[in-house]
Formats: C-alpha cells, sequence, structure tokens
C-alpha cells in the first residue's frame, strides 16, 4: 500500500464498471438501452410513414398503365402475325363493360377465346375517341372500323396511345 494513497480491493470494485477505450477493454450497451433506441426509433418511423408524399406514386400508375396498353396492343398485333396460317381473322384489343371502362382483354377474333384480361386500378381512367376494338389482321395492320387511340389519365399525367391503321404500329406519349 503507498502512503496517501488508497488500496483496492476486489470487493471494493466489484460491481463498477472497469477499463477503458485506452486500456483495450470496450464496454458494450446494455439490452435496456438497445431497446430504448429501437423503440424511439419505432415512433420517429411511426410519425414520419404518414406524411411521404403518395401523390407521386399516383402520377407514375398512369404512366404504368399506358405502358401496360401499349405492350398489350403489341401483343395482339404479334399474336395476329405469328397465327395468321392458322387465324385468317386475327387478335384484337377491346374495352370491355361500360363508360367508363376499367377492363380490357386481348381476344382471338376467330375463336372468341379470351387471352388475357386486365383490370385498371381505381385511380386511372381509360377513354376510346375512336372506338373501343382494336383489331389486329393477320398482317399486322388494323382492320377497317378498328379504333385508333387510347387516353388514359391519372395523378395529373395523361397519355395518348395511337395505333397507325395502315401498319399496326403503337406509339404512347405524354399530353
Amino acid at each position: 500500500m503507498q502512503s496517501g494513497g488508497k488500496d483496492f480491493t476486489q470487493k471494493e470494485s466489484a460491481g463498477k464498471r472497469t477499463g477503458s477505450p485506452c486500456t483495450g477493454t470496450v464496454q458494450g450497451f446494455t439490452l435496456v438501452e438497445a431497446v430504448i433506441v429501437v423503440m424511439i426509433l419505432g415512433i420517429l418511423a411511426a410519425v414520419a410513414v404518414p406524411k411521404l408524399n403518395l401523390a407521386v406514386i399516383s402520377k407514375y400508375k398512369a404512366e404504368t398503365v399506358a405502358k401496360k396498353i401499349v405492350t398489350d396492343l403489341r401483343l395482339a398485333r404479334s399474336l395476329a402475325i405469328t397465327n395468321a396460317a392458322t387465324n385468317n381473322k386475327g387478335f384484337e384489343l377491346k374495352a370491355v363493360g361500360g363508360v367508363p371502362y376499367t377492363t380490357y382483354e386481348i381476344e382471338n377474333v376467330d375463336t372468341h377465346a379470351t387471352i388475357s384480361s386486365h383490370t385498371l386500378d381505381s385511380s386511372v381512367t381509360m377513354s376510346f375517341p375512336t372506338g373501343i376494338r382494336f383489331i389486329f389482321t393477320p398482317l399486322g395492320n388494323l382492320d377497317d372500323g378498328s379504333g385508333t387511340s387510347i387516353v388514359v389519365s391519372g395523378g395529373g399525367k395523361t397519355f395518348t396511345i395511337t395505333t397507325k391503321k395502315a401498319t399496326g404500329v403503337v406509339k404512347c406519349v405524354e399530353n
């Protein structure tokens, strides 16, 4: 024992935190501290999530629907061309139901078999200024009497999908 100093025994140091970063021993967090941090993060997330701007998501729904319709028009045209040897009437994309149209389907014109059917999200509208049927012949062009445009709107965005009668080429532009 040194003079003027106090000698610590093991009994006196028991229950006290020992060690420091300088000596190479590292202390961890207790379970209570970790639980408190997780609870604080949970409360912050619960407050932040309702404030997210979900309007941004709805703006993209119209674009997604327009791209899906373009893809399905191209599918109907492709089916008409590839099945030309066995189907001389072609394939069509048509709106189903009444105004406002919320569903469309691709159908084999010869057998009237439905190839696929799609229902729109409730926040997106679809209109047909030139007709609700897009019939593609075995040559890939649109049949006489077929529609040539579809307008898709939602979330402040509007897209016009046009199809050239002579070639069946499909194009989508944002208005």
